[in-house]
């Protein structure tokens, strides 16, 4: 289940305390939107693999395992979303080629077998 994140940043106040409520749900809906509107798409997939194959990022590569979470859970995210397009894509040919089929009735008379 994702949950929610405290950042805290020192430009942003609150009465209560320097922090910024942020949810991962809202990002991962942000990015899935962005990879599935076609005008973006090659652009986000392009930042993705920038970003993975970048030693620069939210965890740096040279720390053991936490350097590819990051890297990891990205990529995975991008693959799967990526995966589905294709897979609604081949989906939508094969309704449009069935579509433009003649359709045909068969009539079938019933038997009794008794």
């Amino acid at each position: 289940m994702i949950e929610t994140i405290e950042i805290f940043l020192p430009l942003y106040y609150s009465s209560d305390k320097h922090q910024m409520k942020f949810n991962l749900q809202s990002l991962y809906g942000y990015y899935r939107n962005a990879i599935r509107n076609p005008k973006y798409r090659n652009w986000i997939i392009l930042g993705t693999l920038i970003y993975v194959l970048s030693p620069l990022d939210i965890s740096p590569d040279f720390f053991p395992l936490a350097g590819q979470i990051d890297d990891f859970l990205l990529l995975s995210i991008m693959l799967t979303e990526v995966s589905q397009m294709i897979v609604s894509n081949v989906k939508n040919k094969k309704d449009k080629s069935t579509e433009n089929e003649p359709q045909t009735t068969v009539d079938v008379d019933a038997v009794s077998m008794d």
